[in-house]
């Protein structure tokens, strides 16, 4: 008897499990991604798989219905306004075999404080010789470190094989549709020599911002994002920037945002000083390559050399996109070629002042890092 109620429980078993049984479609926001901040034009993508099971893809902001799509790709444009507010993202997935699955997530809004804690300060450092090559192998103690004139104890340092998390931004506004074949294909050749390890995150801006990979290692997804790219509209640049700095992790190591755009800001929801602000309080280091009329004007090499000096980055520029290649390899140069430093400040009050960097090393005259940080209060 025991033996008989046994083949039965496995008999029964199998026939649940087998292939007669409907899997679940996998439902997922792909974009934006939770505890993002997002301002202005944003994709709301979902992820349903396989697609056929999804009838009718449905987003809601806020409560309100936003967008309704009824086949592959699952996405549209939404716009979040010109304030980086906290949105409820809610998605409504009709399947075709009947029922509904839901899934949401929150964005947040933007506090300047959130790459900068006072207790753990980190900055990049770039170091070149008397012929501007880049000095490798000097040790750690040759590094000397200042906040507003005080020496620091150094906590931490790295000089080889330094994580870096870097966002790469390209300009597809429509001035660019004549170099867009071109610039496609030196930017390919720029992500593909990324090293492996590196976390490497796309976007895409004209007067909206596009994110196109997250935080790919893999060189090949790297390069079939690029793809994706196609020129119209304006150009959005402090808001890609704003955006780019917002995507970067909180976690030890290097972080970069490379802007490549051929013009000024022409219909961004943030201004100048908002990005300045930004900058202040995070560690990121900002390298822009300008093209075109940022080559041509001088009032934009000025605007791009006022964003990217105080964060130790600096701005490249070339009269054609022929001439891109050579600016890549020597900023992966660079990229490849940079030291860690971090420390304790002594100054633990969170009073929103601006406090002075300075990294002095032995021997060497040419050093470039972020000349300091705003201690901003906590919330």
């Amino acid at each position: 008897m025991r033996r008989w109620v046994l083949t039965f429980t496995v008999v029964l078993l199998l026939a649940v499990g087998g292939r007669g049984q409907e899997r679940a479609p996998v439902v997922e926001i792909l974009s934006p991604e939770p505890g993002e901040a997002v301002i202005g034009v944003t994709t709301l993508r979902a992820g349903v798989e396989p697609a056929d099971a999804a009838a009718r893809v449905t987003f809601f902001v806020n409560g309100r219905q936003t967008c309704e799509v009824e086949r592959p790709p699952f996405e549209c444009e939404w716009d979040a306004g010109g304030e980086v507010i906290e949105h409820q993202i809610r998605l409504a997935v009709t399947l075709t075999a009947g029922g509904r699955v839901f899934r949401a997530l929150r964005t947040k809004p933007l506090r300047y404080d959130d790459k900068v804690d006072v207790d753990a300060v980190q900055v990049t450092v770039t170091v070149t010789d008397d012929n501007g090559r880049f000095a490798r192998g000097i040790p750690r103690s040759a590094f000397k470190l200042y906040e507003d004139g005080k020496v620091q104890t150094i906590s931490h340092f790295t000089s080889e094989n330094v994580p870096l998390e870097l966002i790469t931004a390209v300009d597809i506004s429509g001035s660019m549709t004549p170099s867009m074949a071109k610039l496609k294909r030196a930017v390919k050749e720029f992500l593909g020599a990324v090293p492996p390890r590196h976390e490497v995150t796309l976007l895409g801006f004209n007067d909206a911002v596009f994110l196109l990979t997250q935080k790919t290692t893999n060189p090949a997804d790297r390069v079939r994002a690029v793809d994706r790219l196609a020129p119209w509209g304006a150009t959005a640049l402090y808001d890609v920037i704003l955006r780019g700095t917002n995507l970067l992790g909180r976690q030890i190591g290097r972080k970069s945002v490379v802007v490549f755009s051929d013009g000024e800001d022409q219909g961004s929801h943030v201004a100048l000083g908002d990005v300045e602000r930004r900058l202040q309080t995070s560690d990121v280091t900002l390298y822009m390559i300008g093209q075109g009329r940022g080559v041509s004007q001088e009032y934009l090499k000025r605007i791009m050399a006022q964003l990217t000096a105080p964060t130790g980055g600096r701005a490249f520029f070339t009269d054609s996109v022929d001439e891109l290649q050579g600016a890549f390899e020597e900023l992966l140069d660079e990229l490849s070629n940079q030291y860690l430093v971090g420390y304790q400040s002594t100054n633990t009050r969170r009073d929103d002042k601006w406090r002075e960097i300075r990294v002095e090393v032995d021997g060497y005259a040419n050093v470039r890092a972020r000349n300091g940080y705003r201690a901003v209060p906590q919330k």
